[in-house]
């Protein structure tokens, strides 16, 4: 097994495309630029699909789950069994993300990496068991090498199916109770930033139950002594399963050539590790929404991210990158569909 593919190249952007779709835009019967950032988000398209007018029709969506050791200091103000039980609430159809793959008419795999359940079977879900949840990040690495390249692959085999589903845009969710102090104390390391400034309320903690994560991830970071120049290391001592999974999803996407569309504070974390392990995945990753969570906005300044909505989401599952679906199809049907200044027999401004 090639143990270091996320080091392949990443698909090029089509340039022809992308200056075909920006000549387009400025022949569409308004002013140029009036219409913001949908203009660029068409081009962009453009420019990752490989043709003038690009569309959003064909969403696939991918949720990954996983438990994580660190709920043992007392991180998260949900028992752990709800990870288990969510999974069963996305395939029966009733969480948020199942709602809106229903109204988007996408598609949604649901993939357990490992919870601490080790007999949950669910009819739906892919259970693919790398151990009974992470380790205690705050006492040991999260996860051994194998895990980790077991979750990362777990990511690339999402993205290659996602490609040969025809996928236009790929979407990842997450699932995991205790998640939101992984992906904070990786943010920590790679943004070389305190716990303090990034560590959130999650699923609903109060201001002594924040300063108390924190505290578990500061231990975590001393404990470990890792380096922002090593972002694999990092994944494996105060990662997830999920959120390795997703790094991985999002590599694997670039490479095949599938546009991204990144969630909140926890996928945006991936999405940095993604972007330290290979930097040519960036293009590939649009950015759904700015979240809740203090940690978001720090993750998307150093990603040099715009993203599309602010609703003070902290949901997860994917929920966000979904909301924001609509508008990149709007975005492209106004780009494919207005009628430039010559078709309408509008006069343009004056050379």
């Amino acid at each position: 097994m090639n143990t270091t593919w996320w080091q392949n190249p990443c698909q090029a952007v089509d340039e022809n495309a992308t200056g075909q779709a920006r000549a387009r835009q400025q022949q569409l019967t308004k002013p140029a630029g009036s219409l913001g950032q949908l203009e660029s988000l068409a081009v962009q398209l453009a420019g990752l699909q490989g043709r003038e007018r690009p569309t959003v029709d064909n969403v696939f969506i991918t949720l990954f789950a996983g438990d994580h050791g660190v709920v043992e200091e007392g991180i998260s103000a949900y028992p752990q069994a709800v990870t288990g039980q969510m999974l069963r609430n996305f395939v029966g159809g009733g969480a948020a993300i199942s709602v809106l793959a229903r109204q988007l008419q996408a598609s949604l795999e649901v993939i357990d990496l490992g919870t601490v359940d080790p007999h949950l079977d669910l009819p739906g879900v892919s259970h693919l068991r790398l151990g009974a949840g992470t380790a205690n990040l705050a006492r040991q690495p999260a996860m051994t090498a194998g895990q980790l390249q077991a979750a990362l692959q777990a990511g690339r085999d999402s993205a290659q199916r996602a490609a040969q589903a025809g996928g236009q845009l790929f979407i990842g969710g997450e699932m995991g109770i205790g998640n939101t102090t992984a992906a904070a104390a990786l943010a920590s390391v790679l943004l070389d930033c305190p716990a303090a400034a990034l560590s959130g309320p999650g699923t609903g903690l109060d201001n002594a139950g924040v300063r108390h994560k924190a505290e578990v991830i500061e231990r975590a970071l001393s404990l470990h002594a890792l380096q922002a120049t090593d972002p694999l290391q990092a994944l494996a001592c105060v990662g997830g399963f999920e959120i390795a999974a997703l790094a991985g999803a999002y590599l694997g996407c670039a490479q095949a050539g599938v546009a991204v569309l990144v969630d909140g504070f926890i996928c945006s974390v991936a999405a940095l590790v993604a972007v330290r392990l290979n930097p040519q995945c960036r293009p590939w990753l649009l950015f759904a929404h700015q979240g809740a969570e203090p940690g978001h906005q720090a993750v998307l300044a150093a990603l040099q991210a715009e993203p599309l909505l602010a609703l003070g989401l902290r949901l997860g599952e994917g929920s966000g990158a979904a909301l924001a679906v609509p508008l990149l199809r709007l975005a492209c049907a106004l780009h494919g569909q207005m009628a430039t200044f010559a078709e309408a027999a509008v006069a343009d401004r004056p050379a």
